[in-house]
């Protein structure tokens, strides 16, 4: 995998160009997704290895994209710690036995890999399937947007329940945050022992924290999962929206890669940052709703931005969200396939 272009700009090596993947590129926008998806709940695909591999399969099929990313939800691990979680259409997830108080902390399991052995399977079938074509990217939900869902019971606007545990009870905070700081790194771990050739950690609600609270009670988690991962030849990306604010504090916990949101200047941000750490980002998702002539033209204007730079993995900010036409993501993937420094 050391010659994938995805790979060598993880590692900020030279590309001819820039490598492409999109996050959510396994999902809702595909009419194929929901073939599968209405033969079974989401969790029965997760948990199912051969349908994963499936979902995986979906955009390196359909639309060529440089590295595949496994299907799965950041949310697995704080299920297999002790959460009842399940997942309703147009709601989305929800734990039955919210995380609020010091025992609901005491009883959540850390010793948890048995529970999510699933996920070393698909990643297994995937990489068979794949067959040494493209890189495949793990992932796993970071600390503080994790506990977020175990404390909130679900989606949260306000955060309010969680940042209330931060604020009135820092050291209960700390705690839960260590354990699945704990069970993050074991999980990250197993995937690559599985056989992954790169990992992402989505900080998906960073951008809910002040800085200081960021600090504290994110990026400090986030640094000590890095420091114990097996990464020898693995890049690490780390994720948050919030990363065009965070990026320099992101970068002292040592990833390969910070994928940075739509809401700073890609160059401007990868100057700021140590030498040898790439960028990956970052078209605002919704510049994919637009009419194709625009797509193409806002591409350019970002390859040509950032021309040059070695280290440039192309991604959305965020995800791809559910009603963005199938057509248009594809041809963005031609347009920067076409696409020659």
């Amino acid at each position: 995998m050391k010659d994938s272009l995805f790979i060598k700009a993880a590692f900020s090596q030279e590309t001819e160009r820039p490598p492409v993947w999109m996050m959510r590129q396994a999902g809702r926008f595909m009419p194929e997704y929901w073939e599968i998806k209405n033969k079974y709940s989401f969790l029965e695909m997760c948990k199912t290895p051969e349908i994963a591999a499936d979902v995986t399969m979906l955009p390196v099929d359909l639309l060529g994209i440089d590295a595949a990313i496994l299907f799965s939800d950041i949310l697995v691990t704080g299920e297999a710690m002790g959460g009842d979680l399940s997942f309703t259409q147009n709601i989305g997830p929800k734990f039955a036995n919210p995380v609020r108080t010091q025992a609901d902390i005491d009883n959540l399991n850390v010793d948890v890999l048995d529970k999510l052995q699933y996920v070393a399977d698909a990643i297994k079938v995937i990489q068979q399937r794949l067959n040494g074509k493209i890189p495949l990217i793990g992932f796993a939900g970071a600390p503080f947007t994790v506990m977020s869902y175990l404390v909130e019971g679900g989606s949260s606007k306000d955060f309010k329940l969680t940042k209330l545990m931060l604020h009135n009870e820092p050291q209960m905070a700390h705690q839960l945050l260590a354990k699945i700081a704990k069970v993050t790194a074991a999980y990250l771990n197993l995937q690559i022992e599985a056989g992954v050739n790169a990992v992402q950690i989505f900080d998906s609600w960073a951008q809910a924290l002040a800085w200081d609270d960021y600090k504290e009670f994110s990026h400090r988690y986030i640094q000590e999962i890095i420091a114990n991962l097996n990464r020898k030849d693995i890049p690490v990306i780390s994720f948050c929206k919030g990363s065009s604010v965070f990026a320099p504090l992101m970068a002292e916990a040592k990833p390969d890669v910070i994928s940075i949101d739509w809401n700073v200047d890609l160059l401007d941000i990868k100057n700021r940052l140590p030498q040898g750490i790439a960028v990956q980002g970052n078209l605002d998702p919704h510049i994919l709703y637009a009419d194709k002539p625009v797509i193409k033209e806002r591409i350019h204007r970002l390859f040509e931005r950032m021309r040059g730079e070695k280290g440039f993995i192309f991604n959305l900010g965020h995800g791809i969200m559910p009603d963005i036409p199938f057509d248009n993501v594809k041809y963005a993937v031609e347009v920067i396939k076409e696409y020659k420094y």
